[in-house]
This record gives C-alpha cells, sequence and structure tokens, in this order.
C-alpha cells in the first residue's frame, strides 16, 4: 500500500470512528484515544494492537529539554536510566523529592534509553515546578523482552539508591521529605517498592507519603465487578489488560488463555484470594448487581512455571496485613471507567483496616490513563485538573 493510500485510509477510518464511537467531552487529546483504541487498531486491520500502541507513543517519545523552571538531564543511577528534574527555583532548605514510575502495563511508556512520553514529561515537570520538588522519573526495561521481577528490580535499584544519604545531599533533598509514585503498571511497581521499602533494613531513610494513580496491583481476580463492567471501554479493555499481565511474565500464550477465562489460579494457591475478595473489600456503590462467585482454579502447572504471578512483588495485593502495617500516608486515584478501578478500591479498603491514613480521590467521568490526556499548563479539561489535584495533595502532604 503506497503512503497516499494508506494515508487516506487513516483518515478516513479516523472520520468513522470519530462519527461512529461515543468519545468522552471531557477528553483533551481525542485523536490519541482513538489511535489506540483497541476497538480501532482491530478495525483498521493494518498491524497487531501491540504495534499499534508502540508506535503511537514512541511518536510521543521527547528529549530531556530544560526550561526556564526546570533542569531536565538523562542519567543513571546505580545503572538503571533515569530522568531528573531539577527546580530552578532558589530555596534556603532542602528540597522534596518525588520518585515516578510511568505506567504502560511494564511493556511501553519508556525505553531502555531516558525516552520518556511528553506527558509524564510534563508531569513531571509540573510537580518539579509547583513543588520546588526534585523529581526522579525512572526508566525500567519492558516486557516482553524482560519479565518480572526486572522491572521490579530496576526500580527497587533506584529507589535504594536514590534513599542514601550521600545522594539526597547531593541533590539537596530532604531525607523526611520523600514520595514514590506511579500510575497504572507504575502504580503497581510504586506500591510493591513501598511494601519492600518498609522491611528492608539496608534502607535508612524512608518514604513520607505514597500517590498510586489507577494502580494495577492484583492478579487473582480478572472477573471483578470493574472488569465486568468496562470489560470493553476505551485505553484499556480487559483484553489487553490480560495480555500486559501474562506478558509481564512470559510469552507463553497458555497463561494468557487461562487469564482470560479465569481460570489460572492453581488450587494450592487459593488462600490468597481473601486478601482480594471484593464482597467483603468493595463499597456496595461499586457491587451494583454484581455477585460474587467463588474462584474456578486453574493448572497447577502455570503456577510452577510462572511463580511471578503469585508474587506480592507483582501484586501487592497479596500481601499479609502485617505487611501493611508500615506503609506512609497514601494517596490512590481511581477511575469509575476503569478495569482496574477496584484494584484500587480494595487497596483502600485493605490499608484503612490496618490503620494506614488513606485519601481515596475518586473520578466518576473519567477513563483508565486520564493523565496521558494532559497538554499544555492552561487547559481547564479533566485530564489537567486531575493532575492539579494530585499535584495539590502532593503539596499539602509531603
Amino acid at each position: 500500500m503506497g503512503t497516499k493510500s494508506l494515508c487516506l485510509l487513516l483518515a478516513s477510518v479516523l472520520v468513522a470512528y470519530y462519527v461512529y464511537t461515543p468519545i468522552p467531552e471531557n477528553i483533551e487529546e481525542r485523536w490519541k484515544l482513538m489511535l489506540i483504541n483497541a476497538e480501532f487498531a482491530e478495525w483498521l486491520d493494518l498491524m497487531h494492537y501491540m504495534e499499534v500502541l508502540m508506535m503511537i507513543t514512541s511518536l510521543e517519545y521527547t528529549a530531556p529539554i530544560s526550561d526556564e523552571n526546570v533542569t531536565v538531564t538523562d542519567t543513571k543511577f546505580n545503572n538503571v536510566p533515569a530522568r531528573l528534574y531539577m527546580p530552578r527555583k532558589q530555596s534556603s532548605g532542602l528540597k522534596r523529592a518525588v520518585i515516578y514510575i510511568h505506567g504502560g502495563g511494564w511493556c511501553v511508556g519508556g525505553s531502555g534509553k531516558c525516552k520518556a512520553m511528553e506527558p509524564y514529561d510534563l508531569l513531571s515537570r509540573w510537580t518539579a515546578n509547583k513543588l520546588n520538588a526534585v523529581v526522579v522519573s525512572v526508566e525500567y526495561r519492558l516486557a516482553p523482552m524482560y519479565h518480572f521481577p526486572v522491572q521490579f528490580e530496576d526500580v527497587y535499584t533506584v529507589v535504594k539508591f536514590f534513599l542514601q544519604n550521600s545522594v539526597l545531599a547531593q541533590y539537596g533533598v530532604d531525607p523526611n521529605r520523600i514520595c514514590i509514585s506511579g500510575d497504572s503498571a507504575g502504580g503497581n511497581l510504586a506500591a510493591a517498592v513501598a511494601q519492600q521499602v518498609c522491611y528492608d533494613l539496608e534502607v535508612k531513610v524512608k518514604l513520607k507519603i505514597q500517590a498510586l494513580l489507577y494502580p494495577a496491583l492484583q492478579t487473582l481476580d480478572l472477573d471483578l465487578p470493574s472488569y465486568k463492567d468496562n470489560e470493553n471501554k476505551p485505553i484499556l479493555p480487559k483484553s489487553l489488560m490480560v495480555r500486559f499481565w501474562s506478558e509481564y511474565f512470559t510469552t507463553d500464550v497458555s497463561l494468557q488463555e487461562a487469564m482470560a477465562s479465569n481460570r489460572h489460579v492453581p488450587a494450592e494457591s487459593s488462600h490468597l484470594f481473601r486478601f482480594v475478595n471484593w464482597s467483603n473489600l468493595l463499597p456496595e456503590k461499586f457491587k451494583k448487581d454484581h455477585v460474587y462467585a467463588s474462584p474456578i482454579y486453574g493448572s497447577s502447572m502455570l503456577g510452577k512455571k510462572y511463580p511471578g504471578f503469585l508474587d506480592p512483588r507483582a501484586a501487592p495485593l497479596l500481601v499479609d496485613d502485617t505487611k501493611l502495617l508500615g506503609l506512609p500516608v497514601t494517596y490512590v486515584l481511581t477511575c469509575q471507567h476503569d478495569v482496574l478501578r477496584d484494584d484500587g478500591i480494595m487497596y483502600v479498603s485493605r490499608l484503612r483496616e490496618v490503620g494506614i491514613e488513606v485519601i481515596h480521590d475518586h473520578i466518576e467521568d473519567a477513563i483508565h490513563g486520564v493523565l496521558m490526556f494532559i497538554t499544555s499548563p492552561t487547559d481547564l479539561a479533566l485530564g489537567h485538573r486531575v493532575a492539579n489535584r494530585y499535584i495539590e495533595w502532593l503539596n499539602i502532604n509531603l
């Protein structure tokens, strides 16, 4: 197919998609939503959806360009790439710091080199400038080339290195005012790292707060009310989330197929379901007319071959309550139209049950990935407003 013909086809399909598919009115970059929606990619039938997704995200990579407010540089912390945002404002004392982990299903959103996507770059700039804080954006290795626990280990390596007093002093950071944050798969990694930091005796400096933005937190039940209600919603349909989860652990499609039917957990791991029993952990308004059903167990072979999906470092909701006790003040953002909504809400419930201070910020009219739809600081649409709420919470609590 020639270039002109391909462009004409793309334009025609975009117009048709725009006309026949309802797009939320409060989304700023509607073209982006159309391009990365799974249904659009399947309709276009030009290439595999994951290839489309990687192509779109690669177009959004941005170089480390400093501006009048923030100095941006690419660096490495203990050989793991990271992008550093240093505010230019003069400060009489030590600065706050935010360690941010990007989302993208552990598969997209960054690369082995520092190639931050524009929305993440913009969010980090706003955070650094508005909070006068040092922001460290971690660039962990991606699936499917690398599988769990590589992503967790990359992030943990950066966090553990940065939390050294000598490193904090180098960047003028107050050791008592450090946050870890992330969205989606990044929220998963942030939550898992925060749990590990609590009980790592080698880490003397602890995190003050954690902020988890529509995080993925459990691998056991992929048939939660939020998965059913939002099975075919834009950005993150259930089929894509299942693929992200499975490719985090392996390229073996047998795990993906078992997860898609929600029959992947072996009977010998049945005790873990108490940590994700939504009938006990979800408020009534989110249960709606759904009825909890006992799990249907899968092959023991999958659990033996790919034990990562039963590991709390991959699924932070699977830890015992005693492992939650040392966690810092927590902010959890969830979106109504999101398969991951109930993951975040169940974590809120469990943290509150053990006495952790939690702010739950639920956005009724938002889809998954709302913070990917931010453009300029003058925007007053949903993505920008949500970003402001998140940054304001950081400003108050950090």
